[in-house]
């Protein structure tokens, strides 16, 4: 195998978004491979590394196999640990790569001071910035169907989204999927095609009937979610972002979505579907729902013992809080 450039030995996955952030590492593993098609993969946490565990990890072997080490939250790295990928920056192996993944933060010195030194080092750097504002989810999802070959137009976008929500990998799983559907073409009509033919119910399905205060409704999809395996996690945010949404149009009052979403953050689309689900709510039910969903979000991720009953609990805990005046 001959040697890897200096660049392509070091990369710096800077961000904080996951879906983002499994693609840089995938795409370092596969430009690894094109060089070396036995080239594997370890990940670990910065907080597993001793200085003498890095030497080893990216140690030449004696038959120069690749390897693509990952290391997760360079962003909290020790003196030690930061001094020894410093180091090892400036004189790279030949068949490794070293992928710090860093949130561009840090609790530490040597953490913070990483991808200033990494960028000096001539790290190839990947920007993963966490997707938050309704103008980058749209330019993700666009983005995606460009890659799977297709167009989209806007009408399109917005009925994606609103119809999957705001899941990265229900995104990118729905875009790549409609590409294929519609023959490269995505509009408004391909987007609601695919989503009345889809077998699975979302998270944001189940969310829906529980704030429109359907307690048989919202059971009936919750329990077919968990059937057929949507994630506990996926559900629990979902359900949140309704409750939330719903809150911030109603302490906003009535008024042209257009020109509230500057002020909310939000796209017209959502504002607009957000004032017709206020309606029946009330100041203690929704209040009532917001301590529901906080509640939900730490059982799902571990303080519930049977998550699947934590879940059916708050729909319906949910549901009935829309009849609180």
């Amino acid at each position: 195998m001959g040697p890897v450039t200096e660049a392509a030995a070091l990369h710096l996955v800077l961000g904080e978004e996951e879906l983002l952030i499994e693609r840089a590492i995938r795409a370092a593993l596969e430009a690894a491979r094109s060089a070396d098609p036995a080239a594997d993969l370890t990940r670990l946490k910065v907080s597993e590394l001793t200085a003498p565990a890095l030497a080893e990890l990216v140690s030449p072997s004696l038959f120069s196999e690749g390897r693509v080490i990952a290391i997760d939250g360079a962003q909290d790295a020790s003196q030690e640990i930061g001094d020894a990928i410093l180091a090892y920056a400036k004189d790279p192996a030949d068949g490794v790569v070293l992928v710090l993944v860093h949130t561009g933060g840090g609790r530490t010195k040597a953490g913070k001071a990483l991808p200033a030194a990494l960028r000096k080092a001539g790290a190839t750097v990947v920007e993963c910035p966490k997707i938050t504002k309704p103008a980058e989810r749209e330019a993700f999802v666009r983005n995606e169907v460009r890659q799977a070959g297709g167009k989209i137009d806007a009408a399109g976008v917005m009925a994606l989204i609103d119809s999957v929500g705001s899941d990265l990998r229900e995104l990118s799983s729905a875009a790549t999927q409609l590409v294929a559907d519609s023959g490269g073409k995505v509009d408004e009509q391909a987007v609601r095609r695919y989503h009345r033919g889809r077998a699975d119910v979302t998270g944001f399905a189940v969310a829906e009937k529980a704030v429109s205060g359907d307690r048989a409704a919202a059971l009936e999809s919750v329990r077919w979610a968990m059937q057929i395996g949507v994630p506990h996690v996926l559900v629990a945010d979902a359900l949140a972002d309704a409750v939330r949404t719903i809150a911030r149009v109603a302490g906003a009052g009535r008024g042209n979505p257009n020109s509230m979403a500057g002020e909310l953050g939000m796209p017209p689309w959502k504002i607009r579907k957000a004032q017709g689900q206020v309606r029946g709510w009330g100041p203690d039910g929704l209040a009532d729902a917001m301590r529901i969903v906080a509640k939900l979000n730490a059982d799902v991720k571990g303080a519930a013992a049977d998550p699947d009953y934590a879940l059916e609990r708050a729909v319906l805990a949910v549901a009935a809080a829309k009849e609180r005046r």
